[in-house]
């Protein structure tokens, strides 16, 4: 089964999300700001790993659904 592709497409942002969190974090001159991205960034890495847990657990449930199984 495949993912989701709204599932997909938040992936995507997420990882989006942070690669800019991280760059913006790198070129902040200040050292307040620069964590505030860092956080973001790891608040995004975050959202995307949990996206990517309930994507394998969806394509999981389907595999032992008798219903999605080809005889």
């Amino acid at each position: 089964m495949e993912e989701d592709p709204t599932t997909q497409e938040l992936k995507l942002e997420q990882l989006q999300r942070r690669e800019e969190e991280r760059r913006m974090a790198e070129e902040d001159p200040t050292e307040e700001g620069t964590g505030q991205h860092e956080a973001r960034a790891a608040k995004a890495d975050y959202l995307r790993e949990k996206l990517e847990e309930r994507a394998r657990a969806e394509r999981e449930a389907a595999g032992s659904d008798p219903e999605n199984r080809d005889a």
